[in-house]
């Protein structure tokens, strides 16, 4: 008990440390501002410059030497150096440096309030990824009403660094039911599955449960995340209102991967894509594209190396009251709440 209540101690001064600037800025202390080059001015919010008393901790210092020096090195020396540190040695040469830098950033930080201590800075227990199949047409009209036909969720522990269980079932569409000639080659989701499949509000009940059983809301945090904003923002959303049930509340607020590979690897939107988040990582797409297990398996694996790489995934995005928000960096981090049964609206 007296280690646990050292750990927890150690990892709350470890917070408050960074807690003096913005995450972007906390990944960038050898800069003099976090704004990013392509500018989005959804986050325009969360980009300030720090005022020199922010580095009046010794540590900064440090870490800004620490960061000058990787600056200099060649893909080979980060390389060289990562595989001595037995860390990942994949990536493009801008990942490489800030997977070192990540590493010696928080080493350097837990250095100065304790000799040794191993535990890991994440605030969430679990991430649920989601990656959701719709129908759609090869040319979808501007009206289109996308339907779930695909629910699946892999369940990454941020303690061990692993994808430890996953739930998958299909969806009988109501306004579409006959699947496109497209929509079957894209998801390879065959008309006779989703006519043996369940309605949503069935599926969404079996996913509740699964959650249920594994304590998260209750025991554990959690939040879910997603390949960018549409399978929350539009997908669910849509799907709600068919179904004539009301937006789940565990799916109110989530981590869009996109911005957070974007914000911490440095790189513009353009380069987000799930196929390019992989090939910048070093990684190979795995199993079937647009299956949405797979593709929610093959999220998982980015988010695994950007927890191991140092980042600290937090909810970027929320729903409030139909239409898509940022949630700024500054706001403080909580879990999602434990799952609910399906409710129909009056």
């Amino acid at each position: 008990m007296i280690m646990q209540d050292q750990k927890e101690n150690i990892k709350t001064q470890i917070e408050n440390k960074l807690q003096f600037t913005t995450p972007e800025m906390r990944d960038n202390v050898e800069s003099k501002s976090c704004c990013r080059p392509d500018g989005a001015a959804e986050e325009a919010a969360d980009c300030s410059v720090p005022s020199k008393s922010d580095f009046s901790d010794p540590v900064y210092k440090e870490i800004a030497v620490a960061n000058g020096h990787i600056n200099r090195m060649n893909k080979d020396e980060l390389r060289t150096k990562l595989a001595e540190l037995k860390l990942e040695t994949r990536g493009v040469k801008d990942v490489l440096k800030k997977r070192l830098k990540s590493y010696y950033k928080k080493q350097k930080l837990m250095q100065s309030v304790v000799a040794e201590n191993n535990s890991t800075d994440t605030y969430y227990d679990y991430i649920c990824v989601v990656d959701f199949e719709a129908t759609c047409e090869e040319s979808n009209p501007p009206d289109y009403l996308h339907e779930i036909i695909e629910f699946p969720m892999v369940l990454i522990n941020t303690r061990t660094l692993e994808m430890e269980d996953a739930f998958q079932a299909y969806v009988k569409p109501e306004i579409h039911p006959d699947l496109s000639d497209f929509c079957v080659q894209l998801t390879g989701i065959t008309q006779e599955t989703v006519d043996k499949a369940d309605t949503f509000p069935d599926v969404l009940q079996k996913v509740v449960v699964w959650l249920q059983e594994r304590e998260l809301g209750t025991k554990y945090k959690y939040a879910v995340l997603t390949d960018g904003s549409w399978d929350m923002s539009k997908f669910l959303n849509i799907q709600c209102r068919v179904s004539q049930i009301r937006y789940p509340q565990f799916a109110k607020k989530w981590i869009n991967i996109r911005k957070s590979y974007g914000n911490f690897y440095k790189v513009p939107r353009t380069q987000t894509k799930l196929s390019s988040m992989l090939e910048k990582l070093g990684m190979k797409y795995e199993g079937r594209p647009h299956s949405g297990l797979d593709d929610s398996r093959n999220i998982a694996r980015i988010a695994l190396r950007m927890l191991q790489d140092g980042c600290q995934l937090r909810v970027n995005e929320r729903m409030h009251a139909g239409q898509l928000m940022s949630v700024p960096s500054s706001t403080p981090m909580e879990g999602a709440p434990a799952p609910c049964p399906p409710r129909y609206r009056n």
